[in-house]
């Protein structure tokens, strides 16, 4: 029996960041361990929900409800928000937990704080990884050719001296890149099917756990309606002002005989902007994707790390139109498993949506392939694998 403890988890407030940690953090709660979550107040009743306590903190960050555009195009861009948001966050978690330190650290990806606190308090960090994690290699054939041009810059050194200064100040000595990429210990939130290059990850510092998805129950539910078939596209919660493309969708399968489609728009999209829409077609700004997947026939996603999973999860064939960051290689990852097509938007026509589809659907190869995958991520232990791992870590009292 492991001894009640203080763990502290650390994210930022966006869906794809808070969504895969819940059902971990609820586990932790029912085991008896006080779990406290340092998080934005957007999302506090969210972390609430599971029986952790919310630490609030401000956040710089474009919120959830922001124009994607707020984010920028290059790669400073992106990243940029995230050391100033830490910069600026740290002072704030470190009077939120003045007196209340943990016994270990559970940090999203994104936070930076996370670690330094971490260090700080001289408890063990684990990462939990929403998304694909470094291989070996990984700096060599990805990193470092993408950050050949920005590091030649003026803007792109003043970041990196911002990064490593802020380190310094704090008591780190690894520089920005590994202190960012390289956790000393990681819980991968994905299947291991989803991951590039799985055979060159260091298993002795990422463990694979796969879908930690929890009972969505009171996220709502949803009907099938009297249909041959079920399509549910959704970019998922970011990327979603896509007007173009959604009446695409409505084209390829609100004319299709039988066939009922599920148009998931966000908040960035009205409803007008596709004009007419068939009796076939619901259009909604949100749905219970879980509900919806687990009766639909074909999944138009984003191939965001939770979307992609959540297909295989269900078993359903996907149609990849990737958005933004690793999306794009997960399209990639999922057209090689065999049970994807992968889109990009520019090509995402209705004539070639429909196509997809119906070659999809109907395929008796691309059926068992994904049932071969659901077996294999429901043997990677999920929830309970990952809180047995957690306190693995916790320090002996």
């Amino acid at each position: 029996m492991t001894t009640p403890a203080h763990i502290a988890m650390f994210s930022i407030a966006a869906h794809g960041h808070v969504n895969p940690s819940l059902e971990v953090i609820r586990e932790l709660v029912a085991r008896g361990h006080r779990v406290t979550y340092a998080i934005p107040p957007v999302f506090a009743e969210k972390v609430a929900e599971t029986g952790a306590e919310p630490k609030l903190w401000n956040s710089t960050l474009p919120s959830p409800d922001d124009d994607p555009e707020a984010w920028g195009s290059t790669l400073l861009d992106n990243v940029e928000p995230f050391l100033d948001d830490a910069i600026q966050a740290l002072p704030q978690l470190i009077a939120a937990y003045e007196g209340d330190e943990p016994d270990l650290v559970l940090q999203d990806i994104t936070s930076y704080p996370a670690r330094v606190l971490a260090h700080r308090w001289g408890v063990p960090a684990i990462s939990l990884s929403p998304n694909l994690v470094a291989w070996e290699g990984y700096e060599e054939e990805v990193a470092e050719p993408m950050w050949e041009e920005p590091k030649k810059t003026e803007r792109g050194r003043a970041y990196y001296a911002k990064f490593h200064n802020w380190l310094e100040e704090n008591g780190i000595t690894l520089p920005p890149d590994p202190f960012a990429g390289r956790p000393a210990r990681s819980l991968v939130l994905i299947p291991k099917a989803l991951q590039p290059h799985a055979d060159r990850v260091d298993e002795s510092v990422y463990t694979f756990v796969g879908a930690c998805q929890g009972d969505r129950t009171a996220e709502g539910d949803w009907q099938r309606p009297a249909a041959e078939k079920v399509v549910l596209v959704s970019l998922g919660s970011s990327f979603t002002k896509q007007p173009a493309f959604y009446r695409e969708c409505v084209k390829a399968f609100g004319e299709l005989p039988g066939w009922h489609l599920v148009l998931q728009i966000g908040r960035h999209v009205d409803p007008a902007e596709l004009g007419d829409v068939p009796t076939n077609v619901e259009v909604l700004s949100w749905v219970p994707q879980l509900a919806v997947l687990r009766q639909a026939d074909l999944f138009v996603t984003h191939a965001g790390a939770g979307g992609s999973q959540e297909g295989l999860a269900t078993a359903t064939p996907m149609i990849a139109v990737p958005q933004a960051v690793d999306q794009f290689g997960n399209a990639d990852m999922l057209q090689a498993l065999g049970v994807a097509r992968h889109l990009p938007t520019e090509e995402a026509t209705a004539e070639a949506l429909r196509t997809a589809a119906l070659a999809l659907v109907d395929d008796p190869e691309v059926a068992r392939r994904l049932k071969d995958l659901q077996a294999e991520m429901a043997q990677e232990g999920g929830t309970r694998r990952a809180a047995d791992l957690i306190e693995a870590e916790l320090p002996e009292k």
